[in-house]
């Protein structure tokens, strides 16, 4: 298995327990509870480069959330550039597409306002025309299309 350019070998058993514990590496730390805060640390002993790698996680995290504007989160994000490219993780897909749509992915921290919920619907469209073959009335998906989108209380009115 490979983690971030690592290369890492795992049994199964220890396959099986690592897959387990990405829950708790994919959560903010203050959300965890005792548990799952001393999983996370076993996780991190067990292979320690992960924990660099959470730590980008949670400063990505960070800016996004905290950032006033967005001179802040460009300096910001040169910054944890730099630091990732330090620590040997890479990183290079995601500053490339950065580098590359620089000043819309900063319009971001002007309102904070992105597409998401469009993308979201836009998405659950594209899986449920997917799974519509055979499908014979526009009625028919306009009805599939009101209750995936968990607006059945409207489709009923």
């Amino acid at each position: 298995m490979r983690v971030f350019g690592w290369a890492v070998t795992l049994t199964k058993e220890q396959l099986k327990k690592f897959r387990s514990q990405m829950w708790e590496f994919r959560r903010h730390p203050v959300d965890l509870d005792e548990n799952e805060t001393q999983s996370l640390k076993t996780l991190f002993e067990a292979l320690p480069k992960l924990r660099e790698l959470h730590q980008a996680r949670l400063r990505f995290q960070y800016i996004f959330d905290e950032a006033p504007d967005r001179e802040t989160a460009a300096r910001w994000l040169r910054e944890l550039k730099k630091s990732t490219e330090d620590m040997g993780l890479d990183f290079s897909r995601f500053f490339s597409t950065y580098d590359n749509y620089k000043s819309k992915i900063l319009n971001y921290f002007d309102e904070r306002k992105t597409s998401a919920v469009v993308e979201g619907i836009n998405n659950k469209t594209r899986v449920i025309t997917k799974r519509s073959y055979g499908i014979k009335t526009a009625n028919t998906l306009w009805s599939r299309l009101i209750l995936d989108l968990n607006r059945a209380q409207d489709a009923i009115k």
